[in-house]
């Protein structure tokens, strides 16, 4: 699979979260989205930077700031794709396509315990015995959470980089077996 192949299939597969992706089709349609984060970021650098310079009797500083709408815009534009693509890219290893959304899972389940574990503990008596379990407790929890969400990053970039599961799996034939 070439390039423009797996561009214009990943844009053709917008919301097919079903079948197998191949390996080029993953990563060639992962650098198009690379580059062309790299051209909007320099669109937005160029037309939608904003410079403020402030001066006081003994410094100067500038600031630059920028709302970003042109990487805003290709970001939502590759979102669905880029998950699709993913979602298949897994099956095509033999593994959920669940398994490329575990950061964020990961994320938003520390999320909870931090909400939750902290909330439950102001309930009670500041420096009490049941604020102090709660605290502790929650530190228990989300200190493993962390380690995990630094591991999991890398264990999904490993998954994706894979060699497609010779033969067909319950997710289809094997991209590279079909014939075109």
């Amino acid at each position: 699979m070439t390039f423009s192949d797996a561009i214009r299939t990943c844009f053709s597969k917008f919301f097919t979260f079903s079948g197998r992706a191949s390996r080029p089709e993953y990563w060639f349609f992962f650098l198009f989205i690379v580059i062309w984060s790299i051209i909007a970021g320099i669109i937005d650098l160029q037309f939608f930077t904003q410079v403020a310079v402030t001066e006081t009797e003994t410094s100067k500083s500038v600031a630059a700031t920028s709302s970003g709408p042109v990487q805003s815009i290709v970001g939502l534009i590759v979102f669905f794709p880029h998950l699709a693509v993913a979602w298949r890219r897994m099956h095509d290893t033999g593994r959920s396509g669940l398994y490329a959304l575990l950061p964020i899972l990961l994320i938003l389940g520390a999320f909870a315990v931090l909400i939750f574990g902290i909330g439950l503990a102001s309930h009670f008596q500041h420096g009490g015995n049941l604020d102090i379990l709660f605290t502790r407790a929650t530190l228990l929890i989300v200190l493993p959470t962390l380690l995990v969400l630094f591991v999991s990053p890398l264990l999904v970039l490993w998954w994706l980089a894979r060699p497609s599961q010779p033969g067909t799996n319950q997710y289809g034939p094997n991209p590279h077996e079909v014939a075109r």
